[in-house]
């Protein structure tokens, strides 16, 4: 995507304005992690029709670390299904931290997945002879998830492993009562190497987005997991992904989340997108600063907490030569809100429109648009303007959308917007 294109903007905006804090702290308990560079911070967001934003040190490497817990949650709720799960693993929110021996009294049940203690017996319960085919099956279903092979950082598992004493008390405590299958110090090795899988905030978001898309990756187009299960696994990030501050992050952000403490964030919009973050320092929760900072932005500009009334009609696109080769014309009807927005945003971007002339938006059956939209597509059509395009919009709403700017021109009817833009250099 163009740097120009609002999405970008706005994520380029963000971390402009969050790249020099300097709060929190690298999570010094894992040698390599407490290696890694403070000032790394990278945000990327993918639609549901896999558009990729991106901002900052988005492709840089790092370890998913507790990002891997809700789709090895999904991996076993996809074998063996939502009750025979809930057996050995809840779903009620602990309000402890994630390392806490959070059990529940008398069957050593783990209170959710997220926390080490339902992760690890996540992990326990993926079908599989050995423990390495086990862990291939969980590298298998994350490169799904991110669409490419993953890889794991040796060193990184290699240093959890060294530190992991408090992760295999609570396996073998488990195992005590009963409430983990298998051999605990087997799981546990399994569930180092799983977070120790090598990621990048890109990967992560087209991850997070496959769960908001209903299981489905969105640009690969690949059914990843049952759309149920992505419900169910969504569900429990909301109640309990941000361990004792997942009450808070849902009420200020109001997105299903997950934090790594390698400094891996996701969040996920339901049918709109997914977005994540990756910088270092972590707060005393052990959520990344800048990362969490940069989401409660995010949520608060476009309006997507899952509280949020969205628009009520579903939107409907268009993309056409109009009357004349030079012209591209892209014609909307229903209601625009943030969604609608990036849609109708990637059909005005370079990538879309592969040749030049002029640009006519036709929103004369547009029902509403909303103010971030609004927004939105007039830094887009500022942006076309700036490359010399002609530039037109059609309707009452498509004139207050479009705002004024040099080059544009509002008409009453398509095809006398597209004339002109044909006829003349600017409309």
């Amino acid at each position: 995507m163009a740097m120009h294109d609002p999405v970008t903007a706005a994520l380029t905006q963000v971390h402009a304005r969050l790249a020099s804090q300097r709060d929190g702290k690298l999570a010094d308990y894992i040698t390599q992690l407490a290696l890694a560079d403070a000032g790394t911070f990278g945000l990327a967001l993918v639609s549901m029709e896999g558009h990729q934003y991106r901002a900052g040190r988005a492709q840089s490497p790092f370890t998913v670390q507790s990002v891997s817990k809700p789709f090895v949650y999904a991996l076993v709720l996809a074998e063996l299904g939502l009750e025979e799960v809930t057996r050995w693993v809840d779903a009620e929110p602990s309000g402890e931290a994630f390392n806490a021996i959070s059990l529940e009294p008398g069957t050593g049940r783990p209170a959710n997945a997220m926390i080490n203690a339902g992760a690890i017996a996540c992990t326990a319960l993926i079908p599989g002879p050995t423990g390495a085919r086990r862990f291939d099956r969980i590298l298998g279903i994350l490169s799904r998830f991110a669409g490419r092979n993953l890889d794991v950082d040796e060193s990184v598992y290699a240093s959890e492993s060294a530190s992991g004493d408090r992760n295999r008390a609570l396996a073998c405590l488990m195992s005590s009562t009963g409430s983990l299958p298998g051999d605990p110090s087997g799981a546990v090795d399994t569930y180092f190497r799983q977070c120790a899988v090598r990621v990048t905030a890109v990967d992560l978001a087209v991850m997070v987005a496959t769960l908001a898309n209903g299981g489905t990756n969105p640009v690969t187009g690949s059914a990843v997991v049952p759309e149920p299960v992505a419900v169910q696994v969504l569900a429990v990030m909301a109640s309990c992904g941000m361990y004792d501050a997942s009450g808070k992050w849902l009420l200020r952000v109001g997105l299903p989340a997950k934090s790594g403490v390698a400094g891996g964030l996701i969040a996920a919009s339901p049918a709109r997108f997914g977005v994540a973050a990756f910088s270092p320092p972590l707060d005393p929760a052990g959520t990344p600063v800048r990362g969490a900072a940069a989401m409660r932005e995010l949520s608060e500009r476009f309006g997507l907490h899952l509280m949020h009334n969205p628009a009520r009609g579903a939107p409907t696109f268009s993309l056409s030569g109009g009357q004349d080769e030079r012209v591209t014309l892209v014609a909307a009807q229903g209601a625009i809100d943030f969604t609608a927005a990036e849609r109708l945003l990637y059909a005005l971007s370079p990538l879309a429109l592969k040749t030049g002339g002029g640009v006519v938006l036709d929103l004369a059956d547009v029902m509403s648009v909303d103010a971030r939209a609004t927004e939105m597509v007039r830094a887009a059509l500022t942006g076309l303007g700036a490359q010399g395009r002609p530039v037109a919009v059609v309707g009452r709403l498509g004139s207050a959308a479009a705002g004024t700017g040099p080059g544009r021109r509002s008409f009453t009817s398509g095809q006398e917007a597209v004339a002109c833009c044909a006829e003349v250099g600017r409309p």
